[in-house]
């Protein structure tokens, strides 16, 4: 990390015990959330760190607004705290889960999220696999398990094997 300030320059890149915010919580959310973005990237085969994260929070808001509220809460747990504040933004769980069973309006539900002016960010699929590839990845099997079986056939099929 580089810090600038007028005319002086620090790298502070291998010192120890400096923090890029001042709180070490803040700190180890901001590096688990690179992570997390860095693992969506090249999932989508992309280095736009933007794209990555519009395909995570696409996927999240998609998968999050088909589960009961108790599994949002334990999967929530799970997740590094800054992923966990976009997870939970804007829900509303009145009438959750949607009834909604077929992949194409969970892949609706994905493209509307990532909506530009020029299209989809993302392709909604490959976003999906994408996210539940590193959510697989970075979330206790166990958890994995009850979010699948919550899943209709079509969906499922998204995760990898």
């Amino acid at each position: 990390m580089t810090i600038k300030r007028s005319s002086l320059t620090l790298d502070l890149e291998g010192v120890k015990g400096m923090s890029a915010t001042g709180l070490e919580v803040f700190d180890t959310t901001l590096h688990k959330t690179h992570t997390w973005l860095k693992e969506v990237m090249e999932e989508l085969g992309t280095e736009d760190r933007h794209r990555a994260y519009m395909a995570l929070r696409a996927v999240l808001h998609a998968l999050r607004d088909r589960l009961t509220v108790e599994e949002v809460a334990q999967l929530s747990a799970q997740l590094p705290m800054l992923v966990r504040g976009f997870f939970y933004e804007g829900w509303d769980p009145t009438g959750k889960p949607l009834k909604e069973r077929h992949l194409e309006a969970f892949l609706a539900h994905v493209a509307q999220e990532l909506k530009t002016p020029s299209g989809p960010a993302v392709d909604p699929e490959k976003a999906a696999r994408a996210v539940f590839k590193v959510l697989a990845h970075r979330i206790s099997q166990g958890e994995i398990a009850d979010i699948r079986g919550l899943l209709p056939k079509e969906l499922r099929a998204l995760w990898p094997a």
